[in-house]
């Protein structure tokens, strides 16, 4: 049946079998008829209508490369929903593509342990001058060095011109050509793998973009039982959700299967609205098992949610979705507080280093506690859910280009406190995510951009951003998200990493990436083996993690005065494993390399000092 996904093969859109047959199966409930235009033969074919909505045809005329639209009983022509390239944009005309054509060189990949990714988010468009994949592909290297083990590329989902954040996208099976098309992120995952780096991917299944999004005019893709920020809901649970339900879950699958993508990074499931008796996730969840076990490979399923509910991420057998992991902000936002952050709008609720401290210990900061922010008690405790289980950063797409100016921390705070947060993500008992360029303190904004081919919308989108920051006039007009300049102004300077300060902060993270992979006690993610000591009055945290007989104690100083601590009563001498403050990372105070017994440490300022007990 149509209708049925299937996991060994992709069912929507123009697809080829092996003999070179093309398959095209449209999901158009709202039309009385569908047909196919082949362009370079300015011929029309009808497609054969079945139940449920759908429409199909097997057909030899149409072959890859050809380009086509679909007509519905309007006479309006459209791209398919489900098109794989779309080489003149979102308006263009739809490009058939065999994706069983590229020549895979990773047979021998295994995706490797969640509990090991160290994550490198990355935007396409400004990673690189070039914007492409192919140019993000001369950087591999580069990554490996660092110590990354997993990229997360921002969504690539096809979107109106070629600058945007990617949540705009409109259709999501086809890769944004101006990146460089899907064969080009087939060589550019192919490369990742043998390289050793696992390919995290964001893809977005709560909204759809605004320019070129077609698909009310094929189906019921939406609903006004519900809205999220961006508009109304996709529709997951209303009349005529089966056919949309089908065409996000083949959309997982087809990445995962055809695209071998390690990992999904499903964009803000709290606007996914669905009261089916199955969660749309949680079948998305069996369906990836399913193709798991048809093809031996392991892909996790990883998402952004901001409801501290551990429902999305407990087993489907004790009742929960079955995601892998999810982003926890909370940390971000107790980390950024603690930094000097003024707290303001989402960090009112944080309280410096004792929110920090609660995050270190239960994940969620919130886990039942009254919110002011919210105006009620807010989330639910998961102190039964493993550390891998949870992503924290100091710094990401979201919370650097949602200030006007796109400050990233190293136009917010000192080098010291850069180096600081930075030890605080690294040493925690999650898995730790870097947004590109902060390794090095890339100076450039990460400022939000677009380039909406319709005049209307993109007037409607600079006004937008200047309403919602009127009143933070006196730190000037928000760049124009339409604007050239403002997307050229968010691209890394790959100049920089080779200067100082820039080459010291570089290898500053280098070696604590080194550190965390090579002890125990930092990379094996138990949570509940650690304790955790704060002094909100000095601004003073201190973490121990320890794993059999081996023992980290990681000293946070955020204040601007020195203050003494103590180290643990432990038999045996404590190693410096690492000292912010030391000369060789650009600071003033050398930390002692050794000390013994239970002695007092004196901590510079805004510095993050590490110390090893291997009791041996």
């Amino acid at each position: 049946m149509l209708s049925e996904t299937h996991t060994k093969a992709r069912t929507l859109g123009v697809n080829f079998s092996d003999e070179g047959t093309a398959s095209i199966v449209l999901w158009a409930p709202k039309s009385s008829s569908a047909s196919v235009l082949i362009e370079a033969k300015q011929r029309t074919i009808t497609l054969e209508k079945k139940e449920y909505g759908y429409w199909s045809l097997e057909t030899e005329e149409v072959k890859p490369g050809d380009e086509y639209l679909f007509v519905l009983d309007d006479g309006k022509e459209f791209p398919d929903p489900a098109s794989l390239s779309q080489p003149g944009g979102v308006h263009g005309l739809s490009r058939a593509v065999d994706l069983k054509s590229f020549a895979w060189t990773d047979g021998d990949w295994q995706n490797i342990d969640l509990e090991s990714y160290l994550i490198y988010e990355v935007h396409t468009g400004t990673y690189t001058s070039e914007g492409t994949f192919a140019a993000m592909e001369a950087k591999l290297d580069y990554l490996v060095d660092l110590g990354i083990t997993a990229i997360e590329i921002m969504p690539v989902a096809q979107f109106s011109g070629d600058r945007n954040w990617g949540y705009d996208g409109v259709l999501p099976f086809c890769v944004q050509n101006s990146y460089g098309g899907a064969e080009a992120l087939q060589h550019l995952v192919d490369k990742c793998h043998e390289k050793g780096l696992a390919v995290i991917l964001d893809v977005v299944f709560n909204h759809i973009g605004p320019e070129g999004n077609n698909l009310d005019h094929f189906g019921h893709y939406f609903t006004d039982k519900y809205h999220t920020p961006w508009g109304n809901a996709i529709n997951f649970d209303d009349a005529w959700c089966d056919g949309v339900r089908k065409f996000f879950k083949e959309n997982a699958l087809m990445w995962f299967r055809d695209f071998h993508i390690d990992a999904l990074r499903l964009d803000a499931v709290h606007a996914i609205k669905d009261f089916s008796p199955v969660h749309i996730l949680k079948e998305i969840k069996l369906e990836v098992e399913q193709l798991m076990w048809e093809t031996g490979r392991l892909h996790y399923l990883i998402v952004e949610l901001d409801l501290n509910d551990n429902r999305f991420i407990n087993p489907v057998d004790q009742g929960g979705y079955g995601m892998d992991a999810q982003w926890i902000d909370e940390f971000h936002h107790a980390l950024r507080v603690s930094s000097g952050q003024p707290g303001t709008g989402y960090y009112s609720d944080f309280d410096g280093v004792a929110s920090l401290a609660k995050s270190y210990e239960d994940a969620y900061v919130y886990d039942g506690a009254f919110s002011e922010h919210r105006k009620k008690k807010f989330g639910i405790k998961a102190s039964g859910n493993a550390g891998r289980q949870f992503v924290v950063f100091s710094q990401n797409h979201d919370h650097v280009g949602n200030r006007m100016l796109g400050e990233r921390s190293s136009q917010l705070v000192s080098p010291s406190m850069q180096k600081l947060m930075a030890g605080a993500v690294l040493v925690s008992p999650y898995l730790p995510l870097l947004f590109m360029g902060e390794e090095y303190a890339e100076p450039n904004p990460f400022l939000y951009f677009v380039s909406h081919t319709d005049p209307e919308l993109a007037e409607a989108v600079r006004k937008g951003r200047k309403k919602e920051f009127s009143a933070f006039h006196l730190e000037g007009e928000a760049p124009d998200p339409m604007a050239g300049e403002t997307f050229n102004n968010s691209k890394l300077q790959w100049d920089l990493p080779d200067t100082e300060p820039h080459r010291t902060m570089l290898g500053y993270y280098k070696n604590l990436i080194a550190i965390r992979k090579k002890y125990p006690a930092l990379n094996k993610l138990n949570r509940w083996n650690l304790r955790v000591a704060h002094d909100p009055s000095r601004q003073t945290l201190t973490l121990i993690r320890s794993h059999n007989e081996q023992q980290v104690v990681c000293f946070m100083n955020f204040s601007k005065g020195s203050h003494e601590a103590e180290l643990p009563d432990t038999p045996g001498t404590w190693h410096k494993l690492l000292g912010s403050s030391d000369p060789q990372w650009g600071g003033q105070i050398l930390m002692p390399e050794s000390v013994s017994g239970r002695s007092l440490l004196t901590l510079p300022p805004e510095s993050f000092t590490l110390y090893i007990n291997q009791n041996e």
